[in-house]
């Protein structure tokens, strides 16, 4: 973690994350990844698409939940999917300006294609190999978390 080089930047505080993600190994890998780089990070674990809502609308168990500032979204969900994540983030004024990285397993173009329609900010697949996948996850971090000037968050009115 490079303090100064966050400061610099603006950015004191550890980059909020919301994962939606249903694979409790890639959960698990996600957060060994974050902590191999020391990189400052609130990291918040829904498991599908529909707990995902939930919590970007403070419903339920979620009404004090934190607005992210990523959201790192698998496709391939039980109950809501994450292409049906996607386009209700990205329709929902309040929730649109958050930056969505589409980070699954699936490489096939119509995917790939679908997601950049519905206005996925990045799309990554996940490496199979385990050093790949800790230097992907540490590079959507860094430039998310120091590189990106993300927007601010909108008033609730």
């Amino acid at each position: 973690m490079n303090a100064a080089g966050d400061i610099a930047r603006g950015r004191s505080e550890p980059l909020r994350v919301l994962l939606v993600e249903d694979d409790p190994a890639d959960v698990a890998l996600i957060e060994e990844a974050l902590d191999a780089h020391a990189l400052p990070t609130t990291l918040r674990h829904v498991p599908d698409g529909v707990e995902a809502m939930a919590f970007l609308r403070h419903q339920g168990q979620y009404a004090d939940a934190p607005r992210p500032e990523l959201i790192l979204l698998d496709l391939n969900m039980p109950r809501m999917n994450g292409r049906e994540v996607l386009a209700a983030v990205k329709a929902d004024p309040w929730l649109q300006s958050i930056p969505v990285v589409v980070f699954t397993t699936s490489s096939i173009d119509a995917d790939v294609l679908a997601s950049y329609t519905a206005h996925a900010n990045a799309y990554i697949s996940k490496p199979i190999d385990m050093d790949d996948f800790e230097r992907v996850v540490g590079q959507i971090h860094r430039f998310y978390g120091r590189t990106a000037t993300l927007p601010p968050s909108p008033r609730a009115d």
